[in-house]
């Protein structure tokens, strides 16, 4: 299992950079897809060689400017840059800012008063493991037929995607589904953390390589929002907007809310949640 978080951020990135969003012509008999590293090397302002060692793990401390030019050369996002950051820093072993605390198990009740709010809305409180320590009953009639909260709270949203085989069946764009589960699993303090190195390994055994394979080529930068398509076992096809709300350091969770993405599902969730037409509204563009 490679501990190359840095390198492999790197390389994603250069790759899913196309020429023509630096400035640069694509040219005949292009094999690399996004840029070429000598591409990147000569935007950055670093050599090839230097630039080589990075991805490969060979160095892993890049000095501030080199990483702002790196940055400004792949045209990274605010969250993107934040994450670069915290990868260099994690590159230095006996400090992480959680330290060795395990995932809170604990929902504040302030918290709790806020999902209370958010009713009917499919909506829950995750821990860094992906398991869901608490939700609306909206999140109950949504997420319950769909095998995920068999066993009660807590559920795991990765167990869940990767050993349930009814999770093919309810997310119709399960390989998406199952990187981005990855990528959300790899964030934050990663193998640095006993709690997600055990379910790491559990995984490997229960999952094999559809798990493996992703850890070592998804880097560990999860959607902050999107939209999901489920094939919903009782209220059919489901299309829902979703935005993932980081809590307090302290709380080390995320606040996670659905909303439906066009009237049909609209519809479809207030049959689905026992409430009055037009409980929930469509998110519009």
């Amino acid at each position: 299992m490679s501990d190359n978080e840095l390198g492999l951020f790197l390389r994603t990135r250069r790759e899913g950079v196309t020429p023509a969003e630096v400035g640069l012509p694509a040219g005949p008999r292009r094999r690399t897809p996004g840029l070429r590293r000598a591409e990147l090397a000569t935007l950055a302002g670093v050599s090839v060689e230097y630039l080589t060692r990075l991805e490969q793990g060979r160095d892993r401390h890049p000095s501030p400017t080199v990483l702002s030019a790196l940055a400004d050369a792949l045209r990274m996002t605010p969250s993107q840059r934040v994450h670069l950051h915290r990868l260099v820093k994690s590159a230095d072993p006996g400090f992480t800012c959680r330290g060795t605390t395990a995932p809170n198990p604990v929902v504040r009740p302030g918290v709790r008063a806020v999902l209370d709010q958010l009713e009917p809305a499919p909506a829950a409180v995750v821990n860094r493991l992906g398991d869901v320590l608490a939700c609306t009953d909206g999140y109950q009639r949504v997420m319950g037929p769909t095998g995920l909260l068999d066993g009660g709270l807590p559920a795991s949203v990765v167990r869940h995607v990767f050993t349930d085989p009814r999770a093919r069946t309810v997310y119709p764009d399960w390989d998406h589904v199952a990187d981005k589960t990855v990528a959300t699993l790899k964030q934050g303090p990663y193998l640095a953390d006993p709690e997600t190195t055990a379910l790491v390994d559990e995984l490997t055994v229960t999952a094999g390589a559809e798990f493996t394979d992703r850890l070592g080529r998804i880097p560990g930068l999860p959607e902050a929002n999107g939209t999901r398509r489920l094939h919903h076992p009782e209220a059919g096809r489901l299309r829902l907007v979703f935005e993932v709300l980081e809590l307090s350091a302290d709380d080390d969770q995320r606040l996670l809310v659905h909303l439906p993405a066009d009237p049909a599902t609209a519809e479809a969730l207030d049959r689905l949640v026992g409430r009055r037409p037009g409980g929930l509204r469509a998110v519009s563009g």
